[in-house]
């Protein structure tokens, strides 16, 4: 695993990935929406070690231009092995309840860019015959709740997208790695207070690059959210929708 793009690339979880795999040696290519830090991340990364380290900037919603992004990544790298996609954003739940405009946003960003760019890379590593996609879900979409259903609800479907996924690309050789953190204290939710089950960015990230090289199907980050989450998800509905969470 060699040649390596991220979407997302600048945010907390994926920076963290990206630094192993810059140890590595590996040649990545960044994609991201911020130019100035996208720039920066760059910076530290070939410090690091990678390589060789492309960038690009572009916002997950622009779908018609994902297609040319595969091909330029490509191209830039000379042959591309793995895709780790970890954009989204963390809406504001209520403004969601109070507009579907805003809800409409955010699952544009969590679901359908993601989607789009997921067709895309599918299609090629199945037509390559071999290859690694990697996607940040989250916890969130294993159970609804009413704190963060709409981002949970966007969360659920990719989870499902990629149990798909992998069984259409199985027999092409191509793995499809489900990564599901739990709570983690980035920028993303600064606005929320840190508790005792939260983890860090390094971490997570640290996790991120081990599923990827070991090529495990669904991961969840760190580990004990695996069976926090089971046990959220036997609670019967009749209990469940009178617990505030």
């Amino acid at each position: 695993m060699r040649h390596i793009m991220i979407f997302g690339a600048t945010s907390a979880l994926a920076e963290a990935t990206a630094r192993h795999f810059a140890r590595d040696g590996c040649r990545l290519f960044l994609v991201a929406r911020d130019t100035g830090k996208l720039e920066a991340v760059a910076d530290d990364l070939r410090v690091r070690g990678a390589e060789q380290v492309e960038t690009r900037v572009q916002d997950a919603n622009e779908t018609g231009r994902h297609a040319e992004l595969i091909e330029r990544c490509v191209a830039s790298l000379g042959g591309l092995d793995a895709v780790l996609v970890a954009h989204g954003v963390l809406p504001d739940q209520r403004a969601c309840e109070e507009s579907f405009d805003a809800a409409r946003r955010s699952l544009e960003t969590n679901l359908l860019g993601t989607l789009s760019l997921l067709t895309h890379v599918a299609n090629h590593f199945e037509a390559r015959r071999g290859g690694t996609i990697a996607v940040l879900t989250s916890v969130a979409g294993d159970r609804g709740r009413r704190s963060n259903y709409v981002y949970g609800a966007a969360k659920a479907a990719v989870s499902t997208f990629l149990q798909g996924l992998r069984g259409r690309l199985h027999p092409s050789g191509t793995r499809v790695i489900t990564l599901k953190p739990g709570r983690v204290a980035t920028p993303m939710t600064a606005g929320m207070k840190p508790g005792a089950l939260w983890s860090t960015p390094e971490r997570v990230g640290r996790g991120i690059h081990r599923a990827m090289i070991r090529g495990r199907e669904v991961v969840y980050l760190p580990w004990f959210w695996r069976y926090l989450m089971l046990v959220l998800r036997l609670i019967p509905e009749g209990i469940f929708k009178r617990v505030r969470l």
